[in-house]
């Protein structure tokens, strides 16, 4: 039987990869969603700012004394560089 790639997806509310354990998108989760959306680059910035602004909400939720710093380089920016 072959075994599966593991998906690098994010654990809620921390938004840290529940494969490797570091801050999500992981380069593993960048590689796959970049072949997923490899047809439709507009769909992955609208996904990922999705996905930015639910990581925003969790991440104060967590830390109200701190807010989170921007987080546009770790979810988006890697992905409009083309």
């Amino acid at each position: 039987m072959a075994r599966r790639a593991p998906d690098h997806r994010p654990v809620r509310p921390t938004w840290r990869c529940g494969t490797c354990g570091i801050a999500w998108p992981c380069s593993p989760a960048k590689l796959r969603l970049l072949a997923a959306y490899r047809l439709d680059r507009p769909a992955l910035l609208a996904h990922l700012s999705a996905l930015q602004a639910e990581a925003a909400a969790h991440l104060a939720e967590l830390n109200p004394s701190t807010p989170p710093t921007d987080l546009t380089d770790r979810f988006t920016a890697w992905a409009s560089a083309r």
